[in-house]
């Protein structure tokens, strides 16, 4: 069963207007983590699934278009439910290895490798946070 996090004590189902489907690809390169900053918010590369695609196929295409660069989606670390004010957000986060490609930036303002023991040195999404917890465990961090 999944857990929903519910930040907003006030907020009630009804109040939701959209679900939003996301994945994410957590890119690893020798212990450290590929991060995208965009609006001046460093956050893991992925995207919106377009319809009929598999969460897979989504973050091939997304990382092709953001980074120009192939991968392979390993597994999945978790799945996060997260209700903002506005929207619920379903993402579904995967271990992925770079198969081909430099990392060219076509989307993001800027990129940078993260170290794994760094990664609680980041002002996270309110979404992300439990996905970084999710991270540290499975990278033995926490």
């Amino acid at each position: 069963m999944k857990e929903i996090i519910y930040n907003y004590d006030y907020l009630k189902e009804s109040d939701i207007t959209e679900v939003v489907i996301r994945t994410k690809a957590l890119i690893i390169n020798n212990d450290n983590i590929i991060l995208g900053n965009e609006s001046s918010i460093l956050q893991f590369p992925g995207g919106h699934l377009e319809n009929y695609e598999t969460f897979e196929a989504c973050l091939k295409r997304e990382i092709m278009e953001e980074l120009d660069t192939e991968i392979k989606v390993g597994k999945l670390i978790d799945t996060i439910e997260y209700d903002y004010p506005t929207f619920h957000l379903s993402m579904d986060c995967f271990w992925c290895e770079i198969v081909k490609g430099e990392l060219v930036l076509k989307e993001h303002e800027a990129a940078r490798w993260q170290a794994r023991e760094q990664l609680g040195e980041v002002e996270w999404l309110p979404a992300d946070v439990t996905l970084i917890e999710k991270v540290g465990d499975e990278m033995g961090l926490l």
